[in-house]
């Protein structure tokens, strides 16, 4: 998503969740909102923002797999792969074997693995590649080769997602790790097979953020006293979400900016429905901050799974200066990691500006208190 500079989000407790409903994505979202403590931040007005939100799907779920990603077992074991151009004009992937994979089925002990490429940013069938089955083993040898017809000044632009994947006679895959390298830092002189550790999916924000403020916006920056400033947040869309039924979560979006809990406080989107890949469109803006409150404020994003009962966390981040303070009283939520403080101090660098990033979701969250 994109972020402004004044804009910042919190959630309600992420351990729990019991919000259902949501307002229209194409508008300012000024639905009900709650928190944990007393605000020192004045959070009123919405309005439309030029703010991105991009989520990427969690770990054990591939929204390119043919029949869908089932089950769930720990990321697990390695993958020997080599890279190469040839004179032809094609980029080889040697894919080698694998070792100490994961038990995909506990039941029958028994792990078929297979390994898939894509050619990103192409996430269509036609960047799909895929080696052998082996059958009954967790350490399988292939000695395969996985070919893309590209052009070499092509490459740059381009990231390898390889993931090894336990194929189910009923269809239900089970996602077993995967490995990425991204062609634009890559040494095209290395072309030996080398063993790469098998790494989750990982739940990301990719969002762009700036101070795109009220009249007067600058004030946030420095100006009088007096003046006030926005946070402005456009939450677009989400990729690869966990799947936790068969159909895809029905997901939305949640905002806070802490310390301010209350629950006029809170926005949130509509709630998308079955899908992994939700097109939120959705614009919250906050107002009434005054210079140097930015700094001491925290923005809570999470994400949920709706469902009548209880609604599930599907992850989330806090943007922050990371301090554990805020207005000098130590808090839990200031907790920020380094790249969600990165994100947030490129923010308030750069007022009336948009700022673009990626940041992955956590899988969890300290309570608010």
């Amino acid at each position: 998503f994109l972020f402004m500079l004044s804009s910042m989000l919190q959630d309600e407790g992420v351990d729990s969740d019991e919000d259902d409903t949501s307002l229209s994505s194409y508008g300012s979202d000024l639905s009900s909102r709650k928190g944990y403590s007393a605000s020192a931040l004045s959070l009123t007005d919405v309005s439309w923002t030029f703010l991105f939100l991009k989520m990427f799907k969690g770990r054990l779920l591939s929204v390119y797999s043919d029949a869908g990603d089932f089950g769930n077992v720990e990321v697990q074991g390695s993958v020997e792969f080599a890279v190469m151009y040839s004179p032809v004009g094609e980029l080889i992937i040697m894919i080698e074997q694998c070792q100490d994979l994961a038990i995909a089925n506990p039941r029958k002990q028994r792990t078929d693995p297979y390994v898939k490429t894509y050619l990103y940013p192409d996430k269509s069938r036609r960047s799909k590649r895929k080696t052998s089955i082996k059958k009954r083993t967790v350490n399988p040898v292939y000695v395969e080769s996985l070919r893309y017809k590209v052009k070499r000044e092509e490459l740059p632009d381009k990231t390898l997602n390889l993931s090894v994947w336990h194929n189910d006679s009923r269809g239900r895959n089970v996602f077993l790790g995967q490995v990425e390298i991204r062609f634009k830092t890559w040494d095209w002189g290395h072309e030996a097979l080398t063993w790469y550790n098998l790494q989750p999916k990982v739940h990301c924000l990719k969002l762009l953020s700036s101070c795109i403020c009220s009249k007067t916006c600058h004030l946030i920056s420095g100006g009088s006293k007096n003046s006030t400033g926005e946070i402005h947040v456009w939450l677009r869309e989400a990729k690869e979400l966990r799947r936790l039924k068969p159909q895809g979560v029905d997901s939305f979006v949640k905002c806070y900016i802490l310390p301010d809990t209350r629950k006029k406080s809170r926005q949130k989107t509509r709630i998308i429905k079955k899908t992994q890949d939700p097109v939120y469109n959705h614009a919250m803006v906050y107002d009434g901050f005054k210079t140097g409150e930015v700094s001491e404020a925290c923005c809570e994003l999470t994400v949920w799974d709706h469902n009548t009962l209880a609604n599930q966390f599907l992850g989330g981040l806090r943007l922050s200066l990371g301090t554990g303070q805020s207005y000098g009283k130590k808090v839990d939520w200031m907790d920020s990691m380094d790249e969600e403080i990165q994100i947030w101090k490129r923010m308030l660098a750069n007022p009336n500006s948009w700022v673009e990033g990626e940041l992955p979701l956590r899988s969890s969250m300290t309570p608010r208190k």
